[in-house]
């Protein structure tokens, strides 16, 4: 059992920290707005450590982590985020789980354009979307996006995941990065403004999902 200091308490944060209470069974601090526990520090080592699963994988334990930082500091750290991933992978020196996050970020931002134009074109063309999507996910089309969020998207529904005004904000930091590397994120910076048009709907707390509603409007 180790001595753990949560700061933020938020849609993710709350689960996170539960996890790491119950399953992991540790002894777990808190941070909020609302208290303040002090919790003694003997040193530390830096890791970053951003996540992908939303406010379901947070919940559920089986968030995907993406660590940068040294391989020692990394071992240690492990056992603790095991509470509440069900994949923590090493990329490489600190700032390497940013960019492997900013990676996850863009691959998502396509995944779901394409997915949406998929469903909006089936519904022009008369097709039962449900039957469609139960064929071409167990295919080469098939994705996560696909398979969690095209119930919700054909029933317009936005809020079942993480919100439009987050994403835009991390492919901000997606694009300034590809500025500075000289990457071409060509779609990327599409689908960003895609997203600025979903805003401008009044979404900027939709999910991600709801770049159909911009097919739709």
């Amino acid at each position: 059992m180790a001595s753990v200091a949560f700061l933020g308490l938020g849609v993710m944060g709350y689960p996170m920290a539960g996890h790491l209470r119950n399953k992991g069974g540790h002894d777990v601090t808190v941070y909020t707005r609302e208290l303040a526990e002090k919790a003694q520090v003997r040193g530390f080592s830096f890791l970053d450590a951003p996540v992908s699963g939303g406010q379901a994988g947070a919940e559920n334990g089986i968030l995907t982590v993406m660590v940068g930082g040294e391989q020692k500091a990394f071992e240690q750290a492990k056992p603790l985020i095991d509470a509440y991933a069900r994949m923590v992978g090493l990329m490489g020196p600190a700032g390497s789980g940013q960019l492997t996050k900013m990676i996850n970020q863009i691959c998502i931002a396509g995944l779901v354009q394409g997915l949406a134009e998929g469903i909006h074109f089936g519904k022009k063309a008369g097709l039962d979307i449900e039957k469609v999507i139960e064929v071409i996910s167990k295919g080469a089309a098939g994705s996560w996006q696909m398979e969690n969020r095209h119930k919700t998207m054909n029933a317009g529904k936005y809020d079942f995941g993480f919100a439009v005004d987050w994403m835009r904000k991390d492919l901000g930091i997606c694009l300034a990065e590809a500025d500075r590397n000289g990457a071409k994120l060509p779609v990327t910076a599409l689908v960003d403004q895609f997203y600025k048009d979903v805003q401008g709907m009044g979404g900027k707390r939709w999910d991600t999902s709801s770049l159909l509603a911009r097919l739709e409007k």
